[in-house]
């Protein structure tokens, strides 16, 4: 016989925890199914951006997510004949308590949020249980089969949340139509050592044909090197020494002699996508189940984190009543929508303007007309702070959800 629950969500990634801890305190019985048995991935992203941090002191969490290990960026800029011209200036956030991105490894901030979760007498975290399939009732999603330890198993549910990321399993099972846009490159995926004094920048360093990202994290640097779409098994037939002398060259300050097997060096396939319809009846997909973001600005955490708190939002009630529609469930859409594509057409841009020309052999600095503008006015970079770090439409807890 099936167990069941109120609401069933899918994938313990910041989506689902946060969507579990606000719906858990508004009362609401949650069971959140996550396949692993812990949250340490290498492949999640680490930017904490103000709106995200602000959430986190609605919550009552900030002392504690204070106390984690993380590094602090409050602007990014680039160089300009030996001179930094500021990009991007959190600074300039006057409305945000904390303006600036937090590098918090995920996983730590996933263990908060589950620690904060399990406080509420109506949330239950699952490890180790993998959804393999979708129940029906009809034509109306019932809740999912799982496997776990003890062997396969069921879960009904009012309804059934996909937060199950890029390659979402119940987004799959759903059916539901998604509309894919090209992506010029994927991630190669690598660690190297960190002296704690040195200096880091999330500005992408690049020569032609090369993209780097330098990723702080406690002893290491994660590094995010951009390769051609489709071009890691040629890339890799060249042998890892000349791997080696690139990235060498990109990052002086960082000993690259660690890098002895292709097996330190994992692909990520990058997707963007978004699904004409995020529900059916039943079922919804928020985050990167409902639309794959670039890892362009680093958004995507902060989007999935806006995505579960508007969800929130708008189905506490129905849900407490035992009574979501596809009403309810189409109304989390109208409301995230907008955000989620306005921000993938500015990655598509970021994309077409930033890592297309470097893989065609230009040097990645910036036009020095562009350079001098924000010279003659700083004030510029307060615009895609607000974007970046902000977001289109950004969510704060409901009252309930307050402490």
């Amino acid at each position: 016989m099936a167990e069941s629950t109120t609401c069933a969500i899918v994938g313990g990634g910041p989506a689902g925890m946060v969507l579990g801890l606000l719906l858990a305190r508004a009362g609401v019985e949650v069971t959140l199914l996550e396949k692993h048995a812990d949250f340490l991935r290498d492949f999640r992203g680490d930017t904490v951006h103000p709106s995200t941090m602000r959430l986190l002191d609605d919550l009552g969490l900030w002392d504690k997510f204070s106390r984690l290990p993380q590094s602090r960026i409050d602007h990014l800029g680039f160089d300009v004949d030996g001179r930094e011209v500021t990009l991007v200036d959190f600074r300039r956030l006057r409305n945000q308590p904390h303006p600036y991105i937090a590098m918090v490894p995920q996983w730590d901030l996933l263990n908060l949020l589950a620690e904060a979760a399990a406080a509420e007498p109506t949330f239950t975290l699952r490890l180790q249980h993998e959804v393999t399939g979708l129940l029906h009732s009809g034509d109306r999603v019932s809740g999912v089969r799982y496997v776990s330890p003890d062997g396969e198993g069921e879960l009904t549910a009012d309804l059934t949340v996909a937060c199950d990321g890029r390659t979402s399993t119940v987004r799959r099972e759903s059916g539901l139509p998604i509309q894919e846009w090209p992506v010029p490159f994927d991630v190669w995926w690598f660690r190297l050592p960190r002296d704690a004094d040195a200096e880091y920048s999330l500005i992408p360093r690049t020569a032609p044909g090369r993209v780097l990202i330098m990723i702080p994290r406690e002893g290491y640097f994660q590094i995010a090197y951009l390769i051609p779409k489709g071009s890691d098994a040629s890339l890799r037939a060249r042998g890892l020494e000349a791997f080696r002398d690139e990235v060498a060259a990109l990052t002086p300050e960082a000993e690259t002699s660690n890098l002895t097997s292709w097996d330190d060096v994992k692909l990520l396939d990058v997707k963007l996508n978004r699904l004409k319809h995020w529900h059916t009846d039943g079922l919804l997909c928020i985050g990167d189940a409902a639309h794959a973001m670039s890892p362009m600005g680093g958004v995507g955490i902060n989007i999935a984190v806006q995505d579960a708190v508007g969800a929130a939002t708008l189905l506490a009630d129905p849900l407490r009543r035992r009574d979501v529609t596809e009403a309810n469930l189409a109304a989390v859409r109208r409301r995230r929508l907008p955000a989620a594509a306005i921000t993938q057409a500015l990655q598509r841009v970021m994309q077409q303007r930033l890592v297309v020309p470097v893989f065609a052999g230009a040097d990645g600095r910036p036009p020095a007309a562009f350079a001098a503008l924000l010279q003659k006015m700083p004030w510029l970079s307060a615009i895609p702070a607000r974007v970046l770090g902000v977001g289109i439409r950004p969510e704060r807890a409901p009252d309930w959800a307050r402490r």
